[in-house]
């Protein structure tokens, strides 16, 4: 049996899809399981251990009609038995109806009649509970398990080297990371309430290091925290799983929604998410080692700096 996932999004939405594809691997331990991403997410699955074969696909661009032809080739040449799509265009489930997999499992929509079978979208549940309904398409009734990854040893390595270089091996560290979706490419917590909460940490004198995490949306807001406090560190993790190395092996650590939360999160580091409205189904009300500290608005500048510090000390 072969199976094909239809992944769109960036890396933290492939990390809220990983339980999927474990019940898939743990329901169906002979089947090849591939996946189609986005090219800025394929760099996920070096942390994931349950696929084989990760595709890739622009599903935002605007693509020509030889772009789609070519990914009906690729996806006939692998004769794959069932594909499992979230949220996608007519288009794409059009091409799935005319590759002739026989099981096309998808949300119910305006264009579910090219599916198989629909399932019912939920966007009230937690984002990665909400991903494994769609397992119910293949009639499998299991809960949707913790989110877990695969650290490569090499990378867990590289993490303990950093963390000796940057002299918080033995200190401890607590990470903040402000990570600007790509589409906005604006931080979106400012940098006077971070100082606000910096400050707090310092006349509470911890001995913990506070370390930056820079990923590939945040080098301006990196510089402008140095630049207000020349006492920071930042570290620029290569990859998903180095970066995934540096976070387990936190304190703790405070970031708004995006990959390094969900890294926290598979690797139960003790976690404050910065959360707008609508990012609030992003961590599940089950998760013990994440709190989730929710903006009244869409914008995250609302949250006070003196509500996050009572969170994180829990003061009342």
């Amino acid at each position: 049996m072969r199976i094909l996932a239809l992944i769109p999004g960036g890396i933290d939405n492939q990390l809220l899809f990983f339980p999927t594809l474990e019940t898939l691997q743990q329901q169906y331990p002979q089947a090849a399981i591939d996946v189609l991403v986005e090219p800025r997410s394929k760099k996920a699955y070096r942390v994931c251990k349950n696929v084989d074969e990760v595709l890739v696909f622009d599903f935002q661009d605007r693509n020509s009609f030889a772009d789609y032809l070519n990914l009906l080739g690729i996806i006939r040449d692998r004769e794959y038995d069932a594909v499992i799509s979230l949220k996608t265009t007519w288009r794409i489930k059009l091409l799935l109806w005319l590759n002739g997999i026989p099981t096309r499992i998808g949300y119910q929509d305006d264009s579910a009649l090219y599916l198989s079978k629909s399932v019912p979208r939920k966007p009230e549940q937690y984002t990665a509970e909400m991903y494994h309904d769609l397992v119910t398409g293949f009639g499998i009734q299991t809960p949707c398990p913790p989110m877990t990854i695969n650290v490569p040893t090499e990378d867990i390595s590289w993490a303990e080297s950093e963390q000796q270089r940057l002299s918080v091996k033995d200190t401890g560290y607590i990470i903040f990371c402000d990570n600007p979706s790509i589409e906005s490419g604006n931080s979106v917590y400012p940098i006077k309430s971070w100082q606000k909460i910096i400050d707090d940490l310092n006349r509470r004198q911890t001995g913990l290091s506070i370390l930056l995490l820079q990923t590939s949306t945040n080098r301006e807001w990196v510089t402008s925290m140095i630049s207000a406090n020349n006492n920071l560190k930042a570290i620029a993790p290569p990859d998903v799983g180095k970066m995934a190395g540096i976070v387990a092996g936190a304190n703790l650590i405070l970031s708004n929604n995006g990959t390094p939360l969900q890294l926290a999160i598979a690797t139960k580091t003790y976690s404050f998410a910065l959360l707008s409205d609508q990012d609030s189904n992003v961590i599940s009300a089950r998760e013990e080692n994440c709190t989730g500290i929710l903006s009244t608005t869409d914008n995250l500048a609302d949250i006070a700096p003196e509500t996050i510090i009572q969170k994180m000390w829990q003061e009342k």
